[in-house]
């Protein structure tokens, strides 16, 4: 059984790696237990993500409530044949994420099959506590270690992190997400209307989120405290590249990063942090 669960760890790290190298470069810099079990939670986010964003030649309702019975299974029995969910129920009972959390993620995978419009900021903000909060909350009872006093005191930073790192990917992928899905997640705009002063009220709330969210981080265990930084500090760059763009060209490519400045990025951070001035 043993031999197992380590098997469907490692798929579930080749899955990070495959869909993320910027993440996965961030998680590897964890211990190896909280480090697979990160992976676990990301390949259960990303595989139901994939459901609702590109398997659109099939059933994708069909697909999602298959894989939802499929992980009620495996939390109830500890164990499936699926690695993904095997991998992600062992993480789910070791470190006790609430079942809400879980609930409200998929919701708002759920809300991807139908739904294309975000009119008001409560739905916004509804879609984006289910797809980024909880999971942020997920990967903090990780870093936490079942410490509970922690995890209260670093829920909120932990949440506006997840927001933060949402919305940057929302403003990042507009043209994807408005042209081949037919999705607008912001209600500042309508679809083919995103302006200047749409993106500087979308910008504002993501740098008051950053902002909230880097005396959690700061608080983290050593341990996952840099990782976490290397991220918060990509996400940053990419915000500020994002700032400098017009939105007339926002709308119409996709904003990135250099692999040479990620590295950059990740090589500061860590350092700074085995320097202990993070």
């Amino acid at each position: 059984m043993d031999l197992y669960d380590k098997t469907t760890l490692k798929i579930s790290k080749l899955i990070t790696t495959s869909y993320s190298t910027s993440f996965s470069f961030a998680t590897s810099l964890m211990s190896s237990e909280h480090r697979d079990a990160i992976y676990a939670i990301y390949g259960f986010v990303r595989f139901a993500d994939e459901i609702v964003d590109t398997f659109l030649e099939y059933d994708q309702e069909e697909l999602l409530d298959l894989f939802e019975a499929n992980m009620e299974k495996a939390l109830k029995n500890k164990i499936s044949m699926n690695p993904v969910l095997n991998s992600f129920q062992l993480v789910v009972n070791k470190y006790h994420i609430p079942r809400e959390l879980i609930d409200a993620f998929l919701h708002s995978m759920r809300m991807d099959l139908d739904k294309k419009n975000y009119s008001s900021k409560a739905e916004t903000d509804q879609y984006i506590h289910g797809s980024a909060d909880v999971v942020g909350l997920m990967c903090l009872h990780v870093f936490c270690d079942n410490n509970p006093q922690l995890l209260e005191e670093l829920q909120e930073p932990a949440m506006r992190l997840g927001s933060a790192f949402q919305k940057v990917n929302f403003l990042r992928d507009l043209k994807a997400d408005s042209e081949e899905l037919g999705r607008s997640y912001f209600h500042h705009y309508t679809p083919g209307d995103f302006d200047e002063k749409a993106k500087a009220s979308i910008i504002a709330e993501i740098e008051s989120d950053f902002d909230a969210a880097l005396p959690g981080i700061r608080r983290l265990p050593p341990d996952s405290r840099i990782a976490v930084m290397v991220a918060y500090r990509y996400y940053r760059q990419l915000l500020r590249k994002l700032k400098r763009t017009p939105a007339s060209r926002i709308r119409k490519t996709r904003i990135r990063i250099s692999d040479f400045r990620k590295m950059v990025i990740m090589t500061q951070s860590m350092t700074l942090g085995k320097l202990n001035i993070l």
